[in-house]
């Protein structure tokens, strides 16, 4: 487990794509259950709980910044800046090149409407006035591209049901291994764990104590260097 940050009130971690955030008590691999062995072992705990909470989640195929509390009043905090839409959220998603890309120069703003598919662990894009549905918005940037494929920055506005992958996938630009959503073929990373080319760079909020902002960033996973991707995002992302 890679952390990123931690002291007495926030622990952040790079997630490993493939594995959940949070599984229940009798599953062990998720990384709520590495985070509590870590924080056992650094307090030098043998038996006995750690308070770990949890204010938001990743996609099981998601890698990237993942933020715990480790009291109840940081996680209560922590809480109402997820809800109240006050962190900022910076995603990289790796998606065909193709016509409808954003320019490269603007920042876009993507708006959707989804709904959660009944029974199952997918939602979909739906009209406006479709009876339940929930707006989504996104700011998109291309960062670089090459002849197949292009690097996006995402800065998802709400925080909907699988967001990114959704607005990409109606646009035809399905994330790279995304076979929910579009893409042609699947990716494997540890253990041969499904992941998606899809990564939450950065993270940016307030301290839950100190209410002075924190930005986290996390680096690409290295599984990233064996993508089908040409020179052009691999200068881009820092693999070259």
């Amino acid at each position: 487990m890679q952390i990123l940050f931690e002291d007495n009130h926030c622990l952040v971690v790079n997630k490993v794509a493939g594995l959940p955030t949070q599984a229940p008590s009798h599953v062990p691999d998720s990384e709520e259950c590495y985070a509590r062995g870590w924080l056992m072992k650094n307090k030098n705990r043998t038996e006995g709980r750690v308070y770990l909470g949890i204010p938001h989640r990743l996609d099981r195929p998601v890698s990237g910044v993942l933020l715990f509390a480790k009291s109840s009043k940081a996680a209560a905090r922590l809480a109402e800046q997820f809800r109240t839409r006050q962190v900022e959220k910076t995603y990289w998603a790796i998606v065909p090149n193709a016509p409808q890309l954003p320019s490269k120069s603007l920042e876009s703003t993507w708006i959707d409407h989804l709904e959660k598919v009944e029974g199952i662990a997918r939602g979909r894009v739906v009209k406006v006035d479709s009876p339940g549905s929930k707006r989504a918005e996104s700011r998109v940037q291309v960062l670089g591209h090459e002849p197949d494929w292009a690097l996006l920055e995402v800065k998802p506005q709400t925080g909907r049901m699988h967001q990114i992958r959704l607005q990409c996938s109606h646009r035809e630009l399905p994330v790279l291994g995304d076979l929910t959503y579009g893409s042609p073929f699947a990716l494997a990373g540890v253990r041969g764990m499904p992941l998606i080319a899809l990564h939450a760079r950065k993270l940016v909020f307030l301290h839950p104590i100190r209410f002075e902002p924190v930005s986290i960033e996390a680096p690409v996973p290295f599984e990233w260097d064996r993508f089908p991707i040409g020179m052009g995002l691999r200068m881009a992302l820092g693999l070259s």
